[in-house]
């Protein structure tokens, strides 16, 4: 039974380390029908740009209109999150996921 316990944990840490981070632009932000919808802009490389819409629930504990600006937006794990999709955290440019503080969790809309 330990041994089951450090393997779920071992697999845990490994999927929290997997996490997909990178550095986005809000553009926009507005309240439609009780859904929050940032606009975003995320650019790898210059030949490589994307632009996807996060949503979440308004009144959601970590729900928020995020002001325009630059962010860290971290992909969640599949099946992690309190949506039934690509759920991605937000936090400040310069902050550390396992440390700083979460501003939203979002679900990421493809364009």
């Amino acid at each position: 039974m330990r041994k089951a316990i450090i393997l779920l944990g071992l697999l845990a840490t490994m999927q929290l380390m997997a996490q997909d981070k990178s550095i986005v632009t809000v553009k926009s932000g507005e309240i439609n029908n009780g859904v929050v919808i940032l606009a975003v802009h995320q650019t790898a490389t210059p030949q490589v740009a994307e632009s996807f819409t996060l949503h979440c629930n308004k009144g959601m504990a970590d729900c928020k209109v995020l002001e325009p600006g630059t962010y860290l937006m971290v992909r969640l794990p599949k099946n992690w999150g309190m949506y039934d999709c690509a759920n991605v955290d937000l936090y400040a440019s310069t902050a550390d996921p396992a440390s700083g503080e979460k501003l939203g969790e979002y679900c990421l809309i493809q364009k």
